[in-house]
């Protein structure tokens, strides 16, 4: 069995999504699975999941939801988002989870915000900013990082505040705690925004994992329009030795799909 540092050949650590691969097995199979292919495995609501069972597969746990419940943006929303990060917390102790990973609002099971809002005012941005910093501080205390992802509006999550990279972005460094970082998924970014290359040389300094898709589609690397291996040479060219995580689905065989990405970030080391 391969290690989870043996997934890469670059400096980068390679981890999946194992809510969006081998959807055929139970989640702990595809947990294990993955573990068993050497890579770090990421997961999303833990409410629904054996966390102990989760524990015991002897998997490395990358990332997970950072919170079930709560908005960033309004106070009483920020209450209960705080009460959510607390629980996860706990969870992320049983797993060894280093990160835990949010966004501007909740989700609900079609990845649309349980409170939209189609342009966030300067109210917003100020609560948003007071709540990340409360967070980052939890995770301070914790020994755990945060991370804010970025999300596209345009396909997948119409209405939710401070979607796009250039948001979470300026959140991140206005609050400017080691505790807070960005989740930057380039599949939303591409999305979004595009000058994918330039985006991750902006963001480096404040980037805690990287997430990966190709568009349209949001498969596996090579099914779509992003050159990643052009991005990952840029990563090792930048020095980035953190985690890149596929959150895509398998185009066709899992097995093919796991071997796209890891491909697509092999071979880059200087």
């Amino acid at each position: 069995m391969s290690t989870a540092s043996e997934a890469g050949s670059s400096g980068v650590r390679l981890a999946v999504s194992a809510e969006m691969v081998f959807l055929e097995l139970p989640f702990v199979e595809r947990v294990r699975r993955l573990a068993d292919l050497g890579f770090e495995v990421e997961i999303w609501d833990w409410t629904r999941k054996d966390v102990a069972e989760l524990a015991a597969t002897g998997a490395t746990f990358s990332s997970m939801t950072g919170y079930v419940d709560g908005t960033l943006a309004d106070p009483d929303g920020a209450e209960r988002l705080l009460a959510s990060a607390r629980r996860s917390l706990a969870v992320a102790e049983q797993l060894q989870c280093p990160r835990l990973n949010l966004h501007g609002t909740g989700l609900d099971d079609r990845g649309l915000p349980v409170v939209a809002s189609d342009a966030a005012s300067p109210q917003m941005w100020l609560t948003a900013a007071r709540t990340l910093t409360a967070v980052a501080e939890l995770g301070e205390q914790a020994g755990r990082t945060f991370t804010l992802e970025n999300l596209n509006t345009a396909v997948d999550h119409t209405g939710v505040p401070f979607a796009r990279a250039a948001d979470t972005l300026t959140l991140v460094e206005a609050v400017d705690h080691p505790n807070l970082r960005l989740n930057l998924d380039l599949y939303h970014a591409q999305i979004g925004e595009g000058n994918l290359i330039e985006l991750v040389e902006r963001a480096l300094p404040w980037i805690g994992e990287i997430q990966v898709a190709d568009v349209p589609g949001r498969c596996e690397p090579g099914t779509g329009e992003i050159n990643y291996p052009a991005v990952a040479a840029t990563l090792d060219r930048l020095g980035y030795t953190g985690v890149v995580a596929l959150e895509a689905w398998a185009s066709a065989d899992t097995l093919a799909a796991l071997e796209s990405f890891r491909s697509a970030f092999e071979g880059h080391a200087g």
